[in-house]
């Protein structure tokens, strides 16, 4: 029996709308000013809350550059766009490929140390990116791979989180299927393409919004990779844009740039939202 509770169902619409504005009015600040110009910004105060009429001029000013009224120079955003969706799509596509080998390597092969191979893979969970960057950052150098989509995205592909999640799904395979594809003949790779990987569709679509974002979202890794304006991701691109005085900085162009960086890492949400939440549900059970 379900119980009509109205104060219950208010009180959490209320909580839900609360927080809807709390995280949607930032967001809509930020649109705001990017239709203004960098004076009305600056020079307003409070700054206005209504679009106003330099949505194109800003926007363009964002994509493809050039230079502000005040004399400067913004560097385009397209190109920084372009290495950052380049960028997350190696490092999404690569650490689901490799994690679902690893996995599928630890759960069906028989080898000495199985377990431990298992766990020091694991273990590489204490040890991100940022508690490795000087000598990872030794090896890419040693390896010329400076300023390259290559050393951008191969220190970061590895995951152990992906491989262990892998893992638990495919214990969770029934033997049966394995002896069935044994006695019609598949052998283990066929068996990896044409069973396990359809299978774990939706967990590789809840990895792939989450490590999309990751990629799209990094911003030390690069800093320390690139030194060629080619190969700077958006993130550090918004952060080149701001000038050291507020009069001096582009803001209609920065909060254009912003909106800009967020359309593609949303249209991943939305696009997969319903295998993104169908994963994360089948993971847990």
């Amino acid at each position: 029996m379900i119980e009509n509770r109205p104060l219950a169902d208010f009180l959490a619409h209320l909580t839900l709308a609360i927080g809807v504005i709390v995280i949607g009015f930032p967001l809509y600040l930020t649109f705001v000013a990017s239709t203004h110009t960098a004076e009305a910004i600056v020079q307003n105060v409070p700054m206005p809350i209504v679009p106003g009429d330099n949505f194109v001029e800003s926007y363009r000013l964002a994509l493809f550059g050039g230079e502000t009224r005040t004399g400067g120079t913004l560097p385009p955003a397209g190109p920084m766009l372009l290495v950052s969706l380049v960028t997350a799509l190696v490092i999404a596509v690569g650490k689901i490929a490799i994690s679902l080998l690893s996995a599928f390597a630890v759960v069906y092969f028989r080898f000495p140390l199985r377990g431990l191979v298992f766990w020091m893979i694991f273990v590489t969970l204490m040890l991100p990116v940022e508690v490795r960057i000087l000598p990872t950052y030794q090896v890419v150098s040693d390896l010329g791979m400076l300023n390259t989509y290559a050393g951008l995205t191969i220190p970061l592909i590895a995951s152990a989180t992906a491989t262990f999640l892998f893992r638990q799904f495919f214990l969770t395979v029934p033997d049966e299927l394995v002896e069935a594809a044994r006695v019609d003949g598949a052998g283990p790779m066929r068996f990896f393409k044409d069973v396990l990987v359809p299978l774990s569709s939706t967990s590789i679509a809840a990895l792939f919004v989450i490590q999309f974002i990751y990629g799209w979202n990094q911003y030390l890794w690069p800093l320390l990779m690139t030194t060629s304006e080619d190969m700077y991701p958006i993130v550090m691109g918004i952060r080149r844009m701001l000038a050291t005085s507020d009069a001096a900085t582009e803001w209609n162009a920065v909060m254009a740039t912003a909106m800009l960086a967020m359309i593609p890492p949303s249209l991943v949400v939305l696009l997969m939202y319903r295998w993104f939440v169908k994963g994360l549900v089948d993971t847990e059970k």
